[in-house]
């Protein structure tokens, strides 16, 4: 549901049942004090890579003046905006982006009577075709400007922001203002820094609901949670026992057409996590039931090499009631 609907939400929650037909629960549970040491090593930082786990705490670190500091931002924005252009490519989009698709109407930019900007993003690609259309319809409107890069010398982002920047400039004069990207959060876990909060808010979704989900998360994954109720260190050791059992490609699916830049993001998290040093688990994606009918064929009578994630939500927003045949007749 949306997290701005105040309603009681529950966890993310982990069935591993339907892997136990490759690998068994003996075996799963025989990675525990593997799974319970990597957890250790990442909280207490003593791994490599170590400067770049500003993102383990970050959703409980957030002050509220910081909050109060984006919103107040994103309320500018959204008086001042018809569109906002979020800038930016990998993590410095990709998280905004499966927030917003996940939790706002399908047809956001068909909505007429509209209480907030329409979102639109750039810098994630060099295409001239994509640039030219964006710099056209933006052409007597009024709109705003969020480039996010953590080095500034991204070239797909600094390409679009020049552009963009000129353009804003020349149709309305501007104004800035910057947030800091921790030093130690790595890009493509940055949704939560200004980065993502930002555009989230611009978007009319409540950021402090989604930190609260993820606080509430960390702790739920925190070292001091037992293995058997820690779905991080049992997703993990599951992964891991179904790797050694030759499944090297891992396929997220989702049957919820909302879900789809949640899977994008993720394939980011985690090709960037672990591919590494030749190795590591394959992330690809599908949408079903769409890709029943394109991929259905590979995943069912292909090589047996992968396993399959599925990620659902446990109702949907809205039913649809379909009129049966002897109903028109």
């Amino acid at each position: 549901k949306h997290l701005n609907n105040n309603v009681n939400m529950k966890n993310i929650s982990l069935n591993i049942d339907k892997a136990l037909g490759t690998v068994t629960k003996e075996q799963v549970y025989a990675q525990a004090a593997k799974a319970h040491e990597c957890n250790a090593t990442l909280q207490n930082g003593n791994g490599a890579g170590n400067d770049f786990l500003g993102w383990l705490h970050l959703p409980s670190s957030i002050t509220d003046a910081e909050l109060t500091d984006i919103e107040n931002t994103a309320n500018v924005l959204r008086s001042k905006c018809e569109v906002v252009v979020a800038i930016g490519i990998g993590g410095s989009y990709l998280g905004t982006k499966a927030v917003v698709e996940a939790l706002n109407n399908s047809f956001d930019w068909l909505h007429t009577n509209r209480k907030n900007p329409v979102l639109v993003y750039a810098g994630h690609n060099i295409g001239e075709d994509y640039l030219y259309e964006l710099c056209e319809i933006l052409k007597g409107k009024q709109f705003g400007l969020i480039n996010i890069s953590k080095s500034g010398t991204t070239t797909e982002t600094a390409l679009a922001f020049r552009l963009l920047k000129k353009q804003c400039e020349d149709q309305r004069g501007t104004g800035y203002k910057t947030f800091i990207i921790p030093d130690n959060v790595g890009g493509r876990f940055s949704v939560l820094t200004p980065v993502g909060l930002l555009p989230i808010a611009v978007a009319g979704i409540s950021i402090r609901d989604l930190v609260a989900g993820a606080i509430s998360m960390e702790k739920a994954t925190d070292v001091s949670v037992p293995f058997a109720e820690n779905m991080a260190e049992i997703y993990a050791a599951t992964r891991n026992e179904l790797y050694k059992n030759g499944k090297k490609v891992e396929i997220l699916a989702n049957f919820h057409p909302k879900l789809h830049y949640i899977a994008e993001w993720w394939k980011q998290l985690y090709g960037e996590s672990e591919g590494k040093d030749g190795k590591g688990i394959f992330p690809a994606s599908v949408d079903l039931t769409t890709d029943l009918h394109s991929m259905g064929q590979w995943i069912q009578d292909g090589e047996r090499t992968i396993f399959e994630t599925v990620i659902s939500v446990e109702e949907p927003n809205h039913k649809v009631v379909v009129p049966t045949d002897e109903a028109n007749l």
